[in-house]
């Protein structure tokens, strides 16, 4: 049997308010919409972290940024991480990465040197388009095209942008005839809709009036919330109004340019290609807006930065159109792309193939730093959260917590932690999250997770069992400390067991 191509299309900065056919606004995101209406959308699809680096983390290895290494922006994997890349190019594959990274411990832009696991003719990070521009160029980009107008007076059209270099090198590999060989795995990573927000003026100019209405989230005066949500509101003032709209064209005219650049791409490929190709989008994290007083992303677990877009296309003709609304991660993308393309999943992903997920399921998100380099956003902020079909549940280890009914206040207004009616379902939640938490071995676990105000009667988790490395089909079998023997591997009912 011939296995089936996989192009991997994601986004930076767009959540599911930004995508028309989940918002139900009017953001032109016809491509996009299109992929949903032919494939599989999944409704409560979750980053694993509403931070750049750590999400893509999550994305490309599989395992959450707390164990992989970058568990803040510009830090790079351990050494003895595996990829992707790695994985499908070891199964035979094709494999090609195009556009954004964030993944190296650089910075923002990368070093534009490629990764052996992927092919180094289309690697096309950040600092490969910075090659293709003048000094000139790049200030222009970085911080003088601010408006149409700036747009019009510097010339600037589509093929300046980083989004349609990235699209014509994912075109012209698509388009290759080599690629009817040897399967493939395509990832175009944008970097639109995230600033500079860079985009021909003719997508400004449809958004200058066009205002986003947040509801009932613009109003919310962050009583009985986190103490550090109150901080961020303060140092980071709202643009939103006593009217509750959001105003930014650059942005909504970026995440339009976008979409166009993937119908791009989708179209590339021949009737025999989607024939045999699965195609995948999502984006890393979303955008405050004014949301909850707050903007940008970061430490809170609130939907507009953790609820990401996700959709499966099967090959053409195979499934009809469907929605789930079982919970996954970004952390269960790498396990199901492995499954669709007939690859052994090793011991040590902890995700699950989204292609059977059912029931009330739970995902986690976790939020440790912004970035390394100074403390914007507060520094060192951890935070747990569980997500269920019915209910969300986060932990902010410093400060205080939150439990929302995500069917009662989809708006997520108002904190029911301390609330006597929501006691049971609130420690139903807060032991599976631990459990969880020991489960994947997430180093930042202590006995304080537990110990929380509103759960007097909890035991602290001190001691547990010796837990070696799962298995990830490269590395050297882990030996046990004490007897420099190797040990025998993690069963899944040893990774289940309590402190």
């Amino acid at each position: 049997m011939k296995r089936p191509n996989i192009v991997f299309i994601m986004t930076d900065t767009q959540a599911t308010n930004m995508v028309g056919c989940y918002s139900g606004k009017p953001l032109n995101t016809n491509h996009i919409d299109a992929l949903a209406e032919e494939g599989i959308r999944f409704n409560s699809a979750y980053t694993c972290t509403p931070v750049c680096t750590p999400a893509r983390a999550g994305l490309f290895t599989g395992i959450y940024a707390n164990q992989s290494g970058p568990w803040t922006n510009n830090v790079a994997p351990g050494k003895n991480i595996s990829t992707m890349g790695r994985y499908f190019k070891d199964a035979g594959y094709h494999t090609c990465f195009i556009g954004k990274w964030h993944l190296d411990g650089h910075d923002y832009f990368g070093t534009g040197v490629c990764p052996p696991e992927w092919d180094a003719e289309y690697w096309f990070d950040g600092a490969n388009y910075l090659a293709e521009l003048s000094e000139q160029q790049t200030g222009l980009w970085r911080n003088g095209l601010n408006s149409a107008e700036d747009i019009r007076a510097n010339n600037i059209d589509e093929t300046f942008t980083w989004a349609w270099r990235i699209s014509k090198r994912a075109i012209d590999f698509v388009q290759r005839p080599e690629r009817q060989d040897r399967p493939f795995l395509m990832v175009v990573s944008y970097d639109e809709p995230h600033h500079p927000f860079t985009c021909p003026a003719e997508y400004i100019d449809k958004y200058q009036d066009f205002y986003y209405d947040l509801g009932p989230r613009a109003q919310d005066n962050l009583e009985h919330k986190p103490l550090h949500h109150q901080l961020w509101a303060d140092a980071m003032p709202s643009p939103v109004g006593e009217d509750g709209r959001y105003h930014h064209p650059l942005y909504f005219a970026c995440n339009d340019f976008v979409d166009d650049q993937i119908g791009r791409v989708v179209a590339a490929l021949t009737p025999e290609q989607r024939e045999n190709t699965w195609l995948v989008y999502t984006s890393d994290h979303g955008e405050m807006m004014g949301a909850h007083q707050l903007i940008s992303k970061g430490a809170a677990m609130y939907d507009d930065i953790t609820r990401v877009p996700l959709i499966v296309c099967p090959p053409a003709g195979e499934q009809g159109p469907r929605q789930v609304d079982t919970p996954v991660s970004h952390i269960d993308l790498l396990p199901t792309l492995m499954a669709l393309a007939g690859i052994e999943q090793p011991a040590i992903l902890p995700g699950g193939n989204i292609m059977q997920a059912e029931g009330d399921r739970g995902v986690m998100v976790e939020f440790n730093r912004y970035e390394i380099e100074h403390d914007s956003f507060g520094g060192f902020i951890p935070v747990r959260c569980w997500v269920t079909s019915r209910f969300k549940l986060t932990i902010n280890l410093f400060t205080s917590d939150e439990l929302y009914d995500r069917h009662a206040d989809p708006e997520e207004i108002h904190n029911l932690i301390d609330h006597p009616d929501f006691a049971a379902e609130r420690n139903q939640l807060h032991d599976a999250l631990l459990d969880y938490m020991e489960r994947i071995r997430d180093p930042f676990r202590s006995y304080q997770w537990a110990c929380r105000s509103w759960r007097p009667d909890a035991e602290p988790r001190w001691m547990g069992p010796f837990r070696p490395r799962p298995q990830d089909g490269y590395s050297p079998v882990v030996r046990d400390y004490d007897t420099g023997m190797p040990t025998r591997g993690v069963k899944m009912e040893e990774k289940k067991q309590k402190f």
